[in-house]
């Protein structure tokens, strides 16, 4: 009997290490619908982070895999945005602000993306709305490396971009 003891207080050891380690691994990026995020905004206001992108996009995918898994910026994106997926090609009707956006065959696309991206389809694609919904960048377009995106996050998240060019903040002045 106490040997059966034994073997379950060791199993109950392992299981809670097991749980403990678990735990310790880094969050990944709590993506968001678009309208879960602009609601979630309405109730604790933050800029929406949002990366426009297609299930074929294979650069799409690596940032997946790579950026998007590094815990800096995985860390980074949830605590100074809300992060949202957003699938350009999307058949879903999507509403924002009294509009609604719809799959447009003609230009393959969802219109929000389409609007959101000014009608520069490129996949992969990040696009930043303010507090208020308004777009503070230009799209940014193609893969980035987290040594890439990193500055570019914090750039728009801690509002550097209304007192400085992005040229100023590169150089340091």
């Amino acid at each position: 009997m106490f040997r059966h003891f034994k073997f379950i207080v060791l199993l109950v050891l392992m299981a809670s290490a097991t749980l403990s380690c678990q735990s310790q691994e880094p969050a990944p990026i709590k993506w968001m619908s678009f309208e879960e995020a602009v609601a979630a905004s309405g109730k604790n206001p933050k800029k929406l982070f949002i990366d426009v992108y297609t299930e074929w996009c294979g650069w799409c995918k690596k940032m997946d895999k790579s950026t998007f898994a590094d815990p800096a910026v995985a860390y980074y994106i949830n605590e100074h945005f809300y992060p949202v997926k957003l699938d350009a090609e999307t058949k879903d009707t999507i509403r924002f602000r009294e509009q609604v956006f719809v799959f447009e065959p003609q230009y393959k696309a969802n219109t929000l993306a389409a609007s959101l991206l000014g009608g520069k389809m490129g996949y992969p694609s990040y696009v930043i709305l303010d507090e208020k919904f308004a777009l503070v960048t230009q799209p940014l377009q193609g893969y980035m490396t987290t040594t890439q995106i990193m500055p570019t996050l914090r750039y728009y998240a801690e509002n550097i971009y209304k007192e400085k060019t992005w040229e100023e903040f590169e150089s340091g002045k």
